[in-house]
């Protein structure tokens, strides 16, 4: 895969790599995570997610687990996916880059509040 496709890092694909962190999930709950990290402000349709799951999956920023027993209907067609180490590395090194712009914004008085 072109290395420029995640380079810099699309905010979805961030935000997959975020709601991955914490605990293994399926698309929607992905999507789910996303809304509610997001305090609603970011919503992932299908196309967007299954083309960022897509990319993050070749780069192999993340892995497709082995079918697992869910109780829940429809589980048969639940993919689930987990954050490998790179990207767990790659989303440190992007909310490090975006803490730095968040400093600078600060320092030139573009942002108040205590966000950093």
């Amino acid at each position: 895969m072109p290395k420029q496709k995640l380079d810099p890092l699309p905010s979805a694909a961030f935000q997959i790599l975020l709601a991955l962190a914490g605990e293994d999930l399926h698309g929607y709950a992905i999507m789910r995570s996303i809304a509610e990290q997001t305090g609603g402000r970011m919503r992932l349709g299908p196309g967007t997610l299954y083309s960022s799951i897509r990319s993050l999956l070749e780069a192999e920023l993340i892995v497709e687990l082995e079918a697992r027993e869910d109780s829940s209907i429809n589980s048969e067609r639940r993919r689930y996916y987990r954050l490998t180490s790179a990207g767990r590395k790659l989303a440190c090194a992007e909310a490090d880059r975006l803490a730095d712009l968040l400093r600078v914004a600060r320092s030139r008085k573009i942002l108040r509040g205590e966000h950093v």
